[in-house]
């Protein structure tokens, strides 16, 4: 396979396209390199928004994945603000919505995905928020006085994250999950149960097992309506309950979709010329041995660099072990691996006593995953451990007396 002549275009400013582009130039790509993106902000990272920049510790432009003087200086162009709504697979053109037009030889679909609305009556009040762009939150923090009241629809990663920056800043937070625990999802009951005491300990209102049945208020959201009947007075609402994947333009160009832009093992679609990365695909993985599609700023930046050196005809198949990360107050979860189908857990440590402490899920005497709480050393050795399936001791690997590292191979 020969390396790509001429034009890359990227659809998406995210990190997934950033990162496509900025490899793309790395590996000696020398013609043109578009981004489209459909803000009007440079391409930027998404992690601190329900962190550092929604508690006002970090500024717009820090959250740019590169200046606009490093975009011209590496010969990246970039067209924001206006969407593309059209791929014509055989002229290779994108058309955006002011109807011009954009050639490419080679295309990344780096679409993202978009904040899942909650479909209950008074979701559309000015004062209910989601949480996914810049624009979300600078709109959030013109309400976040001390004193202000929140509900927080959703007891995931954006919920909690959100819950744990509104409260240090003085507001008073109510949290609302639908189901019987936090995270419930991604780890097992006994780290719920753990974010679940600190959060309340926080000062935070966590309640799990409820059912938000609307929102009452005439111009904008006064109070929260549960299934049970009863309400909840507030200021206003964030909803964080999920990610829908960006896929129309995909399918609308006649490309596979399943939960995801289809994507082989080397990020490409049905289409030669066309490739995906980042939240939008659903991609074989030979470590799930299965298709999957990923929510993780990880998956997206090392499959944008994947994606960038197939395109310069590298054909090396994408093989990452899925890692994920949580800030929350002082506390740093990190994750990796998917812990689904798990037949034996391993606690390192003590979640109903420490505030530190590591838990491996293991299945036929493998490990598939593990989480740790700010045991960052630890965490680099799980994913030795489990990025080999290894098989450890369960009485050792649970002894904190023997280092984690005696025990990686």
């Amino acid at each position: 396979m020969t390396q790509a002549k001429g034009t890359v275009l990227i659809i998406g400013g995210g990190q997934a396209g950033a990162e496509t582009a900025v490899e793309l130039r790395k590996l000696g790509h020398d013609g043109r390199i578009l981004i489209v993106g459909e803000e009007p902000f440079l391409p930027y990272k998404r992690p601190p928004l329900s962190k550092a920049y929604l508690a006002g510790d970090c500024t717009e432009t820090q959250l740019y994945m590169m200046q606009a003087a490093n975009l011209e200086k590496a010969g990246i162009e970039y067209h924001g603000g206006v969407p593309v709504t059209r791929i014509d697979r055989a002229a290779h053109t994108v058309e955006r919505a002011d109807g011009t037009q954009l050639r490419y030889d080679k295309l990344v679909l780096a679409t993202g995905g978009r904040a899942r609305p909650l479909p209950v009556p008074g979701a559309d009040k000015p004062n209910v928020f989601l949480l996914r762009t810049i624009a979300d939150v600078q709109k959030i923090r013109a309400h976040c006085q001390p004193g202000k009241r929140v509900a927080i629809v959703g007891g995931g990663f954006i919920g909690l994250e959100a819950a744990a920056v509104l409260v240090k800043k003085g507001l008073a937070v109510t949290v609302l999950e639908g189901l019987p625990r936090v995270l419930a999802r991604v780890t097992c009951p006994q780290v719920s149960a753990f974010f679940e005491r600190v959060h309340r300990q926080a000062g935070v209102d966590l309640r799990t097992g409820v059912q938000v049945a609307g929102f009452d208020g005439d111009a904008e959201v006064k109070r929260v309506c549960l299934s049970d009947g009863s309400t909840i007075e507030t200021d206003f609402v964030v909803v964080g309950i999920g990610l829908i994947p960006n896929t129309e333009l995909a399918a609308s160009a006649g490309l596979a979709v399943d939960n995801g832009i289809v994507v082989d093992e080397y990020t490409r679609t049905a289409d030669p010329d066309i490739y995906a990365a980042g939240d939008c695909t659903h991609h074989p993985s030979r470590f799930l041995g299965r298709y999957v599609r990923l929510e993780s700023v990880q998956n997206a930046m090392e499959q944008g660099r994947a994606a960038a050196r197939n395109i310069m005809g590298r054909q090396e198949p994408y093989q990452m072990v899925p890692w994920f990360w949580s800030d929350q107050y002082d506390l740093k979860l990190q994750m990796v691996g998917i812990s689904s189908g798990y037949d034996q857990l391993v606690l390192r440590g003590d979640p109903a006593t420490q505030r530190h402490f590591a838990v491996f899920y293991l299945k036929n005497g493998r490990i598939i995953a593990a989480d740790t709480v700010s045991r960052p050393q630890e965490f680099m050795l799980a994913k030795k451990l489990v990025a080999e399936n290894a098989t450890v001791d369960p009485a050792r690997l649970a002894d904190e007396t023997l280092p984690l590292k005696t025990l990686v191979g």
